[in-house]
This record gives structure tokens, C-alpha cells and sequence, in this order.
């Protein structure tokens, strides 16, 4: 076998993983998957009074900020789950390249977070009754594929909290995700915010992702009007995801020469 056909079946290997470890924790994935439903039902029930436009505004706001978080959570907690299970020293110790590794992770995620997030867009539409007749579904899947970079780069820096402190790390990266969703623009517009944290947005991946998004699903655009706003996504993706590695593996050296991968911590 080639190393390129090694590598790539040894990718698979961490895919197919994760996905048995969804099967193995299926009822709390039931638990998560209602939670998220529930949650984006809450957020819609809020623009019921001001028509259905706002219910689909807060909708996709709901649906894609569940697909960005769940992309970042998946990649973030990568460590965490590695020392849950207690074979963090094993992974880290394989013969593997870290980017196989990494590389199988994030595309376990990518194609769940796509999953749940189709199955949460027909709970709404068919809760709401939403028609989504208008809505450009082929430009709204490129999209979600593009913007996954940038959420993996951010990802795979927040990845290496939890290899820097055992015991904080994992409740750290949610610091991340906390200030993503107060500059981004999920549930309001961006000009509501306060002026001295309004250009913090301009930085966000998830501002230009939520702006592609609307206008795919609510407007039915292609993506030729969405080309500047798509090339902004890719460049920061493609800049993310080196630099992402490049933090994490000073980080994995860092955690290998003062024993932080060990489970007890």
C-alpha cells in the first residue's frame, strides 16, 4: 500500500471512529438533537408577532449558529474525548500523522454537522409550517462546506486548550463560542450592537457565513451575488487551518514534554 492510500485509509479510520462512538452514545446524540430542535423553536416563537420573514430570519440564525457550534465542538473537544475514553496516549503516540488525525476529525464533523443540520431545518420548516419554495438549497450546501474552514482553523486552536489544562481546558473552549455568537449577528442585526464592539464582526467568520446563508435560504440568491462574501470565507478558511496545526502541534509538543496527556491529568 502506498503511503498517500495508507494515510488516506488511516483518515477513514478516525471518521469511521467517531461515528461508532455516535452509535455507542446514541441516546445522549437523541438527548442533544431534541435539545437543539427545541432550542431553535424557542428562538423562532419569538418572531412569530412580526411575521414569518423574522421567524425565518431567527430560524437560520438558530440552524446555522447549531451547525457552527456543533463543527467547533466537535473539533475543540477532539482531546477531551480522547482522554473520556482513555486512549488519548495511544492516538497521540500512534504512528500517524497529526494531520491524518486531524484531518479524519474534521471531516467526521463536516459530515455531521451537515446531518444534523438538515434534520433540524425539516423539524422547524415543518413545525412553522415555513415555505422554503424560494430558497436556494444547492448555494446554502456550498456554503455550509466553505464556511466549515474558517470553524475548523478556530477549532483546532481552541483544540489545544484541553492539552494545556487537563482540567479547565474543555470548559474553556467555550469562551470561544460565547464571543462568536455576541459579535456574529445570530439572532440580530449587527447595527444593534454597541459601536466599540460592532467592528469585532467584521473579524468573525460566522457574520459572513450568516449573511451568505440568509440570502441563499430567504432570497433564493446565487451564488454568483454571493462571490465576494464566499471568497472572504475561503481565504480566512485556508489561513485558519495551517495556522490551526501549526498551534496545535506546539502545543502537542508542549503537553508530550510535561506529561499532559495523561488521562488523570
Amino acid at each position: 500500500m502506498s503511503p498517500l492510500a495508507s494515510e488516506l485509509k488511516a483518515c477513514y479510520g478516525f471518521v469511521e471512529r467517531n461515528f461508532n462512538l455516535v452509535r455507542r452514545y446514541l441516546g445522549w446524540e437523541i438527548v442533544f438533537l431534541v435539545y437543539n430542535i427545541v432550542n431553535a423553536l424557542t428562538i423562532g416563537f419569538i418572531g412569530v408577532t412580526q411575521g414569518k420573514e423574522k421567524v425565518l430570519y431567527l430560524v437560520v440564525g438558530a440552524m446555522l449558529w447549531g451547525f457552527l457550534s456543533i463543527l467547533f465542538h466537535e473539533v475543540s473537544e477532539s482531546v477531551s474525548w480522547e482522554r473520556w475514553e482513555g486512549t488519548i496516549e495511544y492516538t497521540f503516540m500512534a504512528p500517524v500523522h497529526r494531520f491524518t488525525h486531524l484531518g479524519g476529525m474534521c471531516i467526521y464533523a463536516i459530515i455531521y454537522g451537515i446531518i444534523r443540520t438538515v434534520v433540524l431545518l425539516l423539524a422547524v420548516a415543518l413545525f412553522f409550517n415555513l415555505s422554503l419554495q424560494n430558497a436556494n438549497f444547492p448555494a446554502a450546501l456550498i456554503i455550509l462546506v466553505v464556511s466549515s474552514l474558517s470553524f475548523i482553523g478556530l477549532g483546532l486552536m481552541a483544540a489545544i486548550l484541553p492539552l494545556m489544562s487537563p482540567e479547565k481546558g474543555s470548559q474553556a473552549t467555550h469562551i470561544f463560542q460565547a464571543v462568536l455568537l455576541l459579535i456574529s449577528g445570530v439572532y440580530y442585526e449587527i447595527s444593534v450592537l454597541p459601536k466599540w464592539i460592532r467592528p469585532l464582526s467584521a473579524i468573525s467568520p460566522a457574520t459572513y457565513t450568516l449573511r451568505a446563508m440568509r440570502a441563499a435560504l430567504l432570497e433564493g440568491k446565487p451564488l454568483g451575488q454571493m462571490k465576494g462574501t464566499l471568497l472572504v470565507l475561503l481565504v480566512v478558511g485556508l489561513m485558519l487551518i495551517p495556522l490551526g496545526l501549526l498551534v496545535f502541534h506546539l502545543a502537542e509538543i508542549y503537553a508530550k514534554r510535561r506529561g499532559k496527556l495523561k488521562r488523570s491529568g
